[in-house]
């Protein structure tokens, strides 16, 4: 029984510490670079559930139209990623327990995923806040920096500023104490 537990703590602390590469790892620093200089700073991005969403990234902050009263706890994911399920039910956390003060938004990093698969993915792990589809979701991902690790996850406080950046996977209790220090600003 020990050494089930002792395998069970390993595996979740490597998924912990750990999260699953991005294939934007791969492209090489020079045209990382070019394509930096070339990315935009308005998006329009398509929900799951048919909503669109208006994003203005700029510096060090991210405005999203319609939320800007609230905490955005900003998810980038991909369904075939261990620790991005893991993660998942961190979020649905997040979104219940303080649904007054903030919101979650998951940027699905994935193609070729038609939007029934996305659905069913969605409905077997219970999620109950917003995830984004489509291709200006590598858009506003490049648009930040890149994203070099999934699951990374923003918590952008009620003036669009970036508090908190987490690559990897990041337990309730980790996102929560963040959550906190930016409602008490």
């Amino acid at each position: 029984m020990k050494i089930k537990t002792l395998a069970i703590f390993s595996i979740f602390s490597i998924l912990f510490f750990a999260g699953c590469d991005s294939k934007e790892n791969k492209q090489s620093n020079e045209q990382a670079k070019v394509e930096q200089n070339i990315t935009k700073n308005d998006f329009i991005l398509n929900s799951l559930d048919g909503d669109i969403l208006e994003i203005k990234s700029e510096e060090n902050k991210i405005h999203i139209k319609n939320y800007e009263d609230k905490i955005v706890v900003l998810n980038f994911f991909t369904t075939w990623c261990p620790a991005c399920k893991v993660e998942i039910p961190a979020l649905i956390r997040l979104q219940n327990e303080y649904k007054n003060d903030l919101v979650v938004i998951s940027m699905l990093l994935e193609e070729f995923k038609s939007d029934q698969e996305i659905k069913n993915f969605a409905k077997e792990f219970g999620i109950n806040y917003k995830i984004t589809i489509g291709s200006e979701n590598f858009d506003l991902a490049k648009s930040l920096g890149g994203i070099k690790s999934i699951p990374t996850t923003f918590i952008i406080d009620k003036q669009g500023k970036v508090y908190q950046k987490i690559q990897g996977l990041a337990p309730f209790e980790m996102m929560e104490i963040d959550i906190k220090k930016v409602l008490e600003k």
